[in-house]
C-alpha cells in the first residue's frame, strides 16, 4: 500500500477533468460543495454549477430534469442525505425514468466520525440496489475513485457512487484499470475467499497478508461494482476455495454480504461469515475507534476468516 489519499479530493479533481473536456457535464450540490469538493467544479465553471441549497429533493428534480435536455449531470450530497432524504425521487426521477444521472455521494459509512449516528449512512445501499437498473459503485481508493468517474460520465444511465470523508490507504497501482462490473483479484489463495469493498479493502489485505505468515492462503476480491455485482468471479471463488467472507462499511444485512449469499444460494452454496455493521447505529467517536468498537479491522477479517475455514468440512 502505498500512503494514503482522499477519495473525495480525487473525485473533485476529476470532476473538474471531466468538466474541461466535456461541455455537457454539470454539476448539482446541496450547499455541502466544500466537502464534497465539488467547489473546484464550481469555481471554474459557475454557469454550469448549480447550488441548490438544503434541498436534496430538488436537486435530484434539476439532475433529471438536465439529464433530459442531453446534458451529464453529478449530483453530490453527503451519503446520509442521498438516498436517505430523497428516495422517491431518485426512484421514480432516476431509477424509473433511467435517466443519465451520476448521484457521487461522501461521508458514506461509519467513517463519518465525529458527526455521529446522523449523519452516518449505513443503510444507503441496501435502498439504492433496490431500485432496478441502477449501478451502484463503491470505491477502494482514490485511484479507483477517479477511473469510477470517469466511467460514469462515459456510460449512459442512472450511478450511485459512494464515497469515504477521511484520507485511507491506497491499495491500487498507479497502472490499475477499473473495469465497470468485474471484481479485481488482489491476492491470489486457495483456502478462503475475502470479498471486501470500499474502504475495507484495505483491512482485508492486512489480514490476508498476516494469515499468510500462518500459512494460510486467503484470496482476496475488491468488488468496486456491488450492482451489477460480479456473479462469475463470486462463484469462481466459491469452487476455488469453498469458503467466503464478505467485508463492508455498512449493515450485514442489504449490502455486500446480502448480494454475494443470493448468487451463492443460486449457484454454488459455500460457507459465509459476514464483517460489517450489526443490527444498530453508529456513536459518535473518531473513525478508526469507530471501526474498532463495530468489529470492522483486520483483526475480526482474520478472525472471520479462520472460522469459516472450519467450516468447509461440516
Amino acid at each position: 500500500m502505498a500512503g494514503k489519499a482522499s477519495l473525495r479530493e480525487a473525485y473533485g479533481r476529476t470532476l473538474l477533468e471531466l468538466g474541461r473536456q466535456n461541455k455537457d457535464i454539470v454539476a448539482l450540490d446541496a450547499d455541502l460543495s466544500k466537502s464534497t469538493m465539488t467547489q473546484h467544479f464550481a469555481k471554474e465553471f459557475p454557469v454550469r454549477f448549480f447550488e441548490v441549497g438544503i434541498a436534496e429533493q430538488n436537486m435530484i428534480g434539476i439532475a433529471a430534469g438536465l439529464a433530459c435536455c442531453g446534458k451529464i449531470p453529478f449530483a453530490s450530497t453527503f451519503a446520509v442525505f442521498a438516498p436517505g432524504r430523497c428516495f422517491d425521487q431518485i426512484r421514480v426521477s432516476v431509477a424509473q425514468s433511467h435517466h443519465n444521472v451520476k448521484i457521487v455521494t461522501t461521508h458514506g459509512g461509519l467513517t463519518v466520525g465525529e458527526d455521529g449516528m446522523s449523519h452516518q449512512a449505513i443503510e444507503d445501499l441496501s435502498l439504492v440496489t433496490s431500485m432496478p437498473g441502477m449501478t451502484v459503485i463503491v470505491p477502494a481508493d482514490a485511484i479507483e475513485t477517479a477511473q469510477v468517474v470517469k466511467t460514469a460520465a462515459a456510460v449512459k444511465g442512472p450511478f450511485y457512487i459512494r464515497l469515504s470523508r477521511m484520507e485511507w490507504p491506497v491499495v491500487h497501482e498507479e497502472t490499475y484499470q477499473f473495469k465497470l462490473g468485474k471484481a479485481a483479484l488482489l491476492r491470489q489463495g486457495k483456502q478462503a475467499t475475502i470479498i471486501a469493498m470500499g474502504l475495507m479493502v484495505a483491512p482485508a489485505l492486512e489480514a490476508a497478508d498476516k494469515m499468510k505468515l500462518d500459512g494460510i492462503d486467503c484470496r482476496v476480491l475488491n468488488m468496486a461494482t456491488l450492482k451489477p455485482i460480479d456473479e462469475q468471479s463470486i462463484v469462481q471463488a466459491a469452487r476455488d476455495t469453498g469458503a467466503i467472507v464478505t467485508v463492508e462499511e455498512h449493515l450485514e444485512h442489504g449490502g455486500l454480504g446480502s448480494a454475494v449469499a443470493e448468487v451463492l444460494a443460486k449457484t454454488v452454496p459455500t460457507p459465509m461469515q459476514f464483517v460489517g455493521v450489526k443490527d444498530v447505529y453508529g456513536q459518535s467517536g473518531k473513525p478508526l475507534e469507530l471501526l474498532e468498537k463495530y468489529g470492522l479491522t483486520a483483526r475480526e477479517i482474520e478472525q472471520a476468516t479462520r472460522r469459516v475455514i472450519t467450516r468447509k468440512s461440516l
